[in-house]
């Protein structure tokens, strides 16, 4: 494998790993305000939530890939 597949590989399981933090982390923070009563699934409040945080998770992902130097 060459220098320049194996940085798309790290590259690819980088995005990998942090669509699965995000995922992780939106749904740690959606299931007790479902379970609250404070939206329904499916209503507005559970997109902004995971959009909320996918925005989050975008800022920390581009700042944490400058540090590594992948």
């Amino acid at each position: 494998m060459n220098s320049k597949e194996n940085k798309n590989l790290k590259i690819f399981l980088y995005i990998s790993i942090w669509v699965i933090i995000w995922g992780s982390i939106a749904s740690l923070i959606d299931y007790p305000l479902l379970q609250n009563g404070i939206y329904s699934e499916g209503q507005i409040g559970q997109y902004f939530t995971f959009t909320i945080t996918a925005v989050f998770s975008i800022f920390s992902a581009k700042i944490i890939f400058k540090k590594l130097n992948l």
